[in-house]
């Protein structure tokens, strides 16, 4: 018997704790239809974050993608079908390549990230459209183009260091209505792996509090710079990127676990630290930089 996961009209990084609410009760391997035929748009956080879904289930879950014509073409432009196709096995109509149009809010389709060549080619790819979109766009300085590539670099580092599994990113840039009325850029880094907490305890001779969870692994990456490398300066990658979101008004938010950790910008009303959330493996990452507003 399959039970179907319906997914939300609008996919993000906030609706998509009711679909994780839907698979939490559900074995790993129960026969799931992920239905999104009522989808009407997602997020590059939604739609990776719907490959791994497939990922994490023992037994090949189905798909089946969105009946708004308009809809199911801007997903496969942002490379989405491409790897549903790999990893779900496909109901109803699944749309084919039909040139470009529209393409440029996509600055990097949904991408496969396994290994540290992996990451260079998403670096290389990104930076000439990253420089015209921030620049001459979003209204940043030129010299955030360089700490931008970094940045991506580092959070598609993280699976590759940590996720022992392959993860997927995606980078777009839209009109963010909903808070903010202006344009903004988002990275979305997903993966199914063993995620923030299981990785630090795999530091040698690392002890554990009688408190430790998801909710501290996190605090302790995100806001203490932990590794679970010894080397000196490791764990100051995710350090890095937290900085570089706090200067441009960004937002950082880090799901792992059973966990959501955020760094909450002048304009959002997300909570810092959220726990108790359904439980869901891997770590999922979403970076957020706003247009800039001149002052005055």
């Amino acid at each position: 018997m399959t039970t179907v996961i319906t997914v939300p009209p609008s996919l993000d990084d906030q609706t998509l704790e009711q679909v994780l609410d839907q698979l939490a009760p559900l074995p790993a391997d129960q026969k799931v239809l992920v239905d999104a035929r009522h989808t009407r748009w997602a997020s590059p956080y939604g739609l990776t974050a719907l490959l791994t879904i497939a990922q994490s289930r023992a037994e090949r879950a189905s798909f089946a993608g969105p009946e708004t014509e308009e809809t199911a073409s801007y997903w496969q432009r942002a490379g989405f079908y491409e790897h549903a196709e790999r990893v779900f096995e496909m109901h109803g109509h699944v749309p084919r390549p039909r040139g470009h149009a529209g393409e440029s809010q996509v600055l990097l389709e949904i991408t496969p990230v396994a290994k540290s060549d992996d990451v260079h080619d998403v670096v290389e790819k990104i930076q000439a459209k990253a420089q015209t979109i921030l620049v001459n766009e979003l209204h940043l300085d030129p010299m955030a183009t360089m700490r931008f590539a970094m940045t991506l670099s580092e959070v598609c580092q993280n699976i590759v260091e940590h996720a022992q599994t392959t993860g997927w990113v995606a980078v777009q840039t839209y009109r963010y209505r909903q808070r903010l009325g202006r344009r903004v850029v988002v990275i979305a880094v997903c993966d199914g792996g063993i995620g923030f907490r299981r990785s630090l305890e795999s530091a040698q001779g690392r002890k554990l509090s009688d408190r430790w969870d998801d909710g501290m692994a996190l605090e302790d990456a995100m806001l203490r710079g932990v590794s679970r490398f010894r080397d000196p300066g490791r764990g100051q990658g995710l350090a890095g990127v937290r900085r570089y979101v706090g200067k441009w008004d960004g937002k950082l938010a880090i799901r792992s676990g059973t966990a959501r950790i955020a760094l909450i910008p002048s304009w959002d009303e997300d909570i810092a630290l959220r726990e108790g959330l359904a439980p869901f493996p891997g770590s999922q990452v979403q970076i957020t930089i706003p247009e800039r507003v001149a002052k005055g």
